[in-house]
C-alpha cells in the first residue's frame, strides 16, 4: 500500500502527521503537486511535481493509483474516481470517503456550485480545527493498523 497526497491544498499540519507516519510505518508516502514543496530527507517520502494546470495532479494520482492504496484529498471528485479504482480516501479533515457516502458529497459539492455559478456566495471552508486535526490522525492510524494486520 501506497500513501499518495493530493498536495496542493493540502495543509502544513496534516503533512506534518503525514511525514510521521511514514516515518514510522516505513510506507511510502507521494505527494503531488504542481509546484515544488518542501518534504524531509526520507526514503519513504517522495515530491512528484506535475505541469500546472486544472486536475493535473488529480490525474496523476488516478493514474498511479492501485487497489488499497490511500488518497489524501479534499477533491471530492478525485475521491469518488479512488473509491471508484479501489482506492481509499481520506479527507484532512478526518473523514473517510466510502462508497456510501461519496455520491452524497458529490451532489451537494454540484449544488454548491450551482449557487456559486448564480452569484450565491457560500463562502469557504472554516480553519482546521484540532478536532478535525485529531479526527484525521486518529482516521489514518486506523487505516495504517488494518493494512499493516492485512500485510
Amino acid at each position: 500500500m501506497k500513501i499518495w497526497v493530493d498536495a496542493d491544498a493540502c495543509p502544513v499540519v496534516i503533512k506534518n502527521v503525514l511525514f510521521r507516519a511514514a516515518e514510522r510505518t516505513r510506507m511510502q508516502l507521494t505527494l503531488v503537486a504542481n509546484q515544488p514543496i518542501r518534504i524531509p530527507p526520507s526514503l519513504c517520502i517522495k515530491m512528484l511535481q506535475v505541469a500546472s494546470g486544472f486536475d493535473v495532479a488529480d490525474k496523476e494520482i488516478v493514474k498511479r493509483l492501485s487497489i488499497g492504496d490511500l488518497v489524501i484529498t479534499g477533491d471530492i471528485p478525485l475521491a469518488a474516481e479512488v473509491i471508484e479504482k479501489g482506492g481509499y480516501a481520506l479527507n484532512p479533515r478526518g473523514e473517510l470517503y466510502t462508497e456510501d457516502n461519496i455520491k452524497e458529497r458529490l451532489n451537494m459539492r454540484d449544488f454548491l456550485d450551482t449557487l456559486r455559478a448564480s452569484g450565491i456566495d457560500t463562502g469557504g471552508p472554516p480553519a482546521l480545527s484540532q478536532k478535525e486535526r485529531n479526527a484525521f490522525a486518529n482516521h489514518l492510524d486506523k487505516l495504517l493498523t488494518k493494512f499493516a494486520k492485512n500485510a
